[in-house]
């Protein structure tokens, strides 16, 4: 299959192009870096979003679509939700109506990249697909309103869709570690190497939440891909490893032979104690498996991935 992947330099997109690559699918990276170095076998497309014109033109010889460009800090989309809308809402709709006006005729299938943040904090854990939506930020917001598009698209018969809602993506793939230091495994990581003075703990640290390996992110997309018909619309979590902060820096401890330094700080009254996934659905339904997503091989991938290059 010639899949278009939408973010496809970003970090989540990274290992989505190299997993399509690995299962035997064309793979056209549509992207706004220019610095980005892809397999040679990867056809690079430059196209805006918010574009209507050169995302259809983008569209050319295209069967499916992994869609990950987006928005994605929380905290920043309080205060800049219009952008989030506008990216993340916006954008889908763009998308999905370039996927009809294809010159060589529709393009029928599209993955999307949603988030956990979709629900909440609920009491029952693990949460399943079926939950409630209750999101408690504009960006959170934001991937309701895309995931509802694709589902009212899906309705009309033009496209099969799928929604991966993602709990916490962390790990490498393909030389490529997690780059954002506001997330925990790549600020510990971080910590361990020397870059980072000091981790920041909200309360005690025993919050879980619910980190799955970025490689196994990525196959969740292709299986999910090929797996969709016109007409439907399927929403899977992906999530894997349930671990606290305290257990993310034990393990970041014990697979780099490093201390991390801790900073205790108050703990965040809307905090939830437990975010974890359930599975079963992608499971029973695509066959997918967490296979590289034990806690400290996560840790691994990201620690081998950020000192490649140190001396």
């Amino acid at each position: 299959m010639r899949v278009l992947v939408t973010g496809a330099a970003g970090y989540i997109g990274w290992a989505v192009v190299h997993e399509l690559l690995a299962s035997g699918d064309q793979v056209v990276a549509l992207t706004h870096r220019t610095d980005t170095s892809f397999p040679a076998t990867v056809e690079k497309r430059h196209a805006d979003l918010l574009d209507r014109a050169s995302l259809t033109a983008a569209m050319e010889n295209v069967e499916g679509i992994c869609h990950l460009a987006a928005l994605t800090h929380a905290r920043a989309s309080v205060e800049h939700p219009t952008r989030y809308y506008r990216a993340n809402v916006t954008g889908t709709l763009n998308l999905l109506d370039a996927m009809t006006e294809s010159r060589q005729g529709p393009v029928s299938r599209i993955v999307l990249a949603s988030t956990c943040q979709v629900y909440g904090a609920p009491e029952l854990q693990p949460i399943s697909e079926d939950a409630d939506v209750r999101y408690i930020n504009p960006y959170a917001a934001s991937k309701v309103a895309a995931e509802q598009l694709l589902g009212w698209q899906a309705a009309t018969g033009a496209v099969g869709a799928t929604t991966l809602r993602i709990f916490n993506a962390a790990g490498a793939a393909a030389g490529h570690g997690d780059l954002d230091p506001s997330r925990i495994i790549p600020k510990a990581v971080a910590v361990a190497l020397g870059s980072a003075p000091q981790v920041n703990v909200n309360g005690d640290g025993t919050a879980i939440r619910d980190f799955v390996d970025v490689k196994d992110v990525a196959r969740a997309f292709v299986l999910a891909l090929h797996a969709s018909e016109p007409g439907g619309h399927a929403i899977y979590n992906v999530g894997a490893a349930p671990a606290s902060v305290l257990d993310v820096i034990a393990a970041v401890e014990r697979v780099t032979g490093r201390s991390v330094r801790v900073q205790h700080q108050p703990a965040h009254r809307a905090e939830a104690p437990t975010l974890t996934a359930d599975t079963s659905r992608i499971r029973a339904a695509l066959g997918w498996r967490a296979e590289s997503s034990a806690l400290d091989r996560i840790v691994h991938g990201q620690w081998s991935a950020v000192t490649q290059n140190v001396p």
